[in-house]
């Protein structure tokens, strides 16, 4: 079997990080190079992540393809993955006017450049890749590869939850608009008494202060690899986020047994059945995300089946093996391409 000595630069405190760390520790001669997201606002510092990578050291470099183009080095094969997309004109309406300058001007033309580079392009949903193609025209077919969870560490809980007089709600990601961390407080404010709703951290640091969650219980920062002993400890996971990628917190919480109440957009659909394995609403509706959640609140027996619905559609369809072997055959075709 080819082991092609794989490096990939990427910018730490997001899901795509979280995935390609993932894929240090299970694909043999591959290393993972993070840097600080900061670096990030001005670029050119970028290269000197490439100081040493040299083709005697590195056979394929993999990364995103926001930054792509800066892990770029003649002679070694580049490929990215699409793990997330925000250049187009939906995400307007949720980010910052200097988002949406970054993302007309530099950032667009940095992915540009680096799917111009790029041998081979995954992206992590069909809904990305659908998107990333449409948007740049590109010819050439995006293969998708699901992220893949470790369902024996992500388990659900062997304690019976039935009994609780509090239904425990959690909300998990980084603070931001995008996750829609906004919808929660009007979410909040239509939930029956008996429920309460708590907030990771996430990966960032995030400024609360632009954001009213007086009413949720603030979670201390937690590390990724204490993730497994988080969702157990809940009942029901709230996703109304604006725009996934994949949605890596929401196939996770599918492992660990939980129903999902998610946003009908995106890259959700893919992963969550609707009224099998939760429940996925209107776009900011909080009203429909608040009767969703009384819903299932009232009704252990209901989220019992959806949890295990969900846990089962995990092991089927996002597994950790999965998602390794289609990288590493993905490595190995890129190596022939290269012979």
């Amino acid at each position: 079997m080819i082991n092609p000595k794989v490096k990939s630069i990427m910018a730490k405190g997001n899901g795509a990080y979280v995935v390609h760390s993932i894929l240090e520790q299970h694909i043999q001669n591959y290393k993972l190079i993070g840097y600080n997201p900061y670096q990030t606002l001005f670029p050119p510092y970028l290269y000197k992540h490439m100081f040493g990578v040299t083709k005697k050291n590195t056979d394929i470099i993999h990364t995103t393809p926001d930054y792509g183009i800066f892990s770029h080095k003649r002679d070694i094969p580049l490929v990215i993955t699409f793990h997330n997309f925000v250049l187009d004109n939906f995400m307007k309406a949720y980010s910052s006017i200097l988002q949406n300058t970054h993302y007309k001007t530099d950032l667009k033309l940095f992915t540009q450049q680096s799917i111009n580079k790029a041998v081979k392009i995954t992206a992590v949903s069909h809904f990305t890749a659908k998107l990333a193609q449409d948007f740049f025209g590109i010819d050439e077919k995006i293969d998708v590869i699901y992220n893949g969870i470790d369902t024996k560490s992500f388990v659900p809980s062997s304690i019976n939850k039935n009994s609780k007089k509090i239904t425990k709600v959690l909300f998990a990601g980084n603070l931001t608009q995008r996750k829609g961390v906004d919808f929660l407080p009007q979410i909040i404010k239509q939930l029956d008494k008996n429920i309460s709703v708590s907030c990771t951290g996430g990966l960032r640091k995030s400024n609360l202060s632009n954001f009213d969650l007086s009413s949720v219980n603030i979670l201390e920062n937690i590390p990724y690899d204490k993730m497994p002993e988080v969702y157990p400890k809940f009942d029901i996971l709230l996703f109304p986020t604006v725009r996934e990628g994949f949605g890596l917190v929401a196939a996770e919480a599918m492992a660990c047994g939980l129903p999902v109440v998610a946003t009908n957009c995106s890259s959700l659909p893919e992963l969550i059945d609707n009224n099998k394995g939760g429940y996925l609403c209107g776009l900011g509706d909080a009203a429909d995300f608040a009767a969703k959640i009384n819903h299932l609140a009232a009704s252990p027996k209901i989220r019992q089946e959806m949890g295990e619905y969900n846990r089962a559609k995990a092991e089927k369809y996002f597994n950790l093996p999965d998602m390794i072997t289609k990288y590493q055959l993905l490595f190995e075709e890129v190596m022939d391409l290269r012979l």
